[in-house]
């Protein structure tokens, strides 16, 4: 077939034409020539070209991992924005500085003497280290639970399941080994040692902090009832620093699913009395969302991190038989704190030692952890030069990204470490990253951290490809980051704009080799989150197609 599409694309950049020959399409800028070695096949223009993204904009890189050869080439030098591939960077860089068997240790020191009746005359100290999970995602085998709808994204999604461990786990295990070292009363207070970062905002929501419970959330269960009836709930963590009620109800079939957390953030943590509101109604016979099956997943978020960790802390020590007279719901007292680094091995009481790094990558990675991706960030700015604070680690994975995987500031823009709002990056700074890492010590368990097409993570629901049985191969084929971007639509006020989809990782090709591979489509009109999902799938089948083509 040889014709010409005379119109514009909608691809972002200088003037292109598209043309067609021998069943493929080559990409060429007005006015220059067709690149015939880079041709986008013919079946991935159709799903790029599909009615749902004739006003976006998508952009895509693929090259052989071992040779470095460019295969396709889709305006690989614009600016995109990339949301959560950001991750591919800032994970990377913390597995080389730290290593995949790096294990944080949070200790618990005493101040004062003990008494022979086994009271501490002074105050208890937990040193945050910035652990991600604090044991409260801990498998009997020592790996980190993760499911496939984590509770991070509940309530932009809709619903989540909740992992299976005690959340509490490690806060039980470090007031365990307090009682165990003969300590029976704390005459004095109990204090959350935050200062390993400087705080920092995240989107807006709250500041944080090294100090984690439960991922710095309470998850409350909904569960069904019969029209008119109230909503059975629940809630974890339980604990005095907060909880939860609710007056949510069952309305009739042809209700609205409307579903009111108040306040939320909550600010009160760390106040007595802090409660928040659940309220609404769930529509009689409503299937909920992703899991197709209830309970039904919200969340509020723990807006004071260390007054909330001090509290459980607390609560934690008297289920060990470990008496607190200070105040259990309090602001935590940092002011008693000694000075940095004052601390003796001989004040030290208990301690709770993470699993290895490479599963805090991997949790980070599979679920698309913001926060944690965050605090990657910032663990790897302690890594490498000591920064304390955000401004400083971006400053010093820029270094890194320059000296060591050869990538210019002029080819991406971050904001943080999770691909928080206006994240952008050109496809050639992606691949540059996922082809230097594949060099590193740490690559095994940087590729094993990639969520796996139809199989696991933020990519175990993307199995519309199958539909082709020529393309279901892939299927555990593909490992790769994803990445979303949603804002308000300035076209069309009060709508969603699917400001980026992004795909990026590695394919082990029907053919015996492994490829790289960028994706990206920004600015795809949506009513909501079912067509986020169909982007999804497309993007999935354009990597099965990369599969078998390659």
């Amino acid at each position: 077939m040889n014709a010409t599409i005379a119109t514009m694309t909608t691809i972002r950049g200088a003037c292109k034409r598209w043309t067609v020959i021998a069943g493929a399409f080559l990409l060429a800028s007005c006015g220059g020539s067709i690149d015939s070695n880079t041709a986008v096949p013919a079946s991935i223009m159709q799903v790029m070209q599909k009615p749902a993204y004739k006003s976006a904009s998508w952009s895509m890189l693929v090259v052989d991992l071992e040779s470095g050869q460019v295969i396709y080439d889709l305006d690989s030098n614009s600016q995109m924005f990339i949301a959560s591939v950001r991750k591919v960077f800032s994970t990377g860089n913390a597995l080389n500085a730290l290593g995949a068997q790096h294990k944080f240790v949070t200790p618990v020191y005493r101040q004062g003497s003990v008494a022979p009746n086994g009271t501490l005359n002074g105050n208890l100290i937990l040193v945050a280290s910035g652990d991600l999970t604090m044991g409260g995602r801990a498998n009997p085998d020592g790996t980190i639970a993760l499911t496939d709808f984590d509770h991070n994204e509940a309530n932009s999604l809709g619903n989540a399941v909740l992992s299976a461990p005690d959340p509490l786990a490690g806060y039980n295990a470090l007031a365990a080994q307090v009682a165990a070292a003969g300590i029976t009363t704390i005459n004095g207070n109990v204090v959350i040692d935050d200062r390993l970062f400087e705080p920092f905002n995240f989107r807006g929501e709250f500041d944080v902090r090294p100090i984690f419970v439960n991922d710095d959330l309470v998850d409350v269960t909904l569960s069904q009832s019969a029209e008119g009836a109230a909503v059975p709930f629940d809630w974890r963590p339980k604990s005095a620093a907060f909880s939860v009620q609710s007056t949510l109800k069952t309305g009739s079939a042809t209700s609205t699913l409307a579903i009111g957390l108040d306040p939320e953030p909550p600010q009160c943590i760390g106040a007595p009395n802090c409660v928040a509101t659940v309220s609404g109604t769930v529509p009689t016979g409503y299937v909920p969302i992703l899991t197709n099956a209830y309970p039904l997943i919200r969340t509020f978020r723990v807006s004071e991190p260390s007054n909330y960790a001090r509290t459980i802390f607390i609560e934690a020590l008297a289920r060990s038989g470990v008496t607190v007279t200070a105040a259990p719901v309090a602001a935590n007292p940092a002011q008693l704190l000694p000075a940095k680094g004052s601390y003796s091995s001989a004040q030290q009481v208990a301690q709770l030692t993470s699993a290895p790094y490479a599963q805090h990558v991997r949790y980070v990675n599979k679920i698309s952890y913001n926060i944690g991706a965050d605090v990657t960030l910032m663990q790897f700015g302690l890594a490498h030069n000591g920064s304390t604070t955000m401004a400083g680690s971006l400053a010093a994975e820029q270094s890194e990204l320059s000296t060591v995987f050869n990538i210019s500031p002029a080819q991406y823009h971050f904001i943080d470490g999770s691909g928080g709002g206006e994240t952008t990056a050109n496809g050639k700074a992606v691949v540059a990253m996922l082809r230097g890492m594949s060099a590193k010590p740490a690559f095994t368990p940087y590729f094993n951290s990639m969520p796996v097409l139809g199989v696991d993570g933020s990519l175990a629901t993307v199995t519309n490809f199958e539909a082709d049985s020529t393309l279901a191969g892939a299927r555990g084929q593909v490992h790769a980051k994803t990445g979303t971007y949603v804002a308000e639509n300035p076209a069309a006020p009060g709508m969603p704009l699917l400001k980026g989809q992004a795909l990026a990782g590695y394919i082990d090709a029907k053919s015996g080799r492994r490829i790289v591979f960028f994706l990206t489509v920004n600015n795809v009109p949506i009513t909501g989150i079912p067509d986020v999902l169909t982007v999804f799938q497309d993007e999935g089948t354009i990597a099965a197609m990369l599969w078998k083509m390659q």
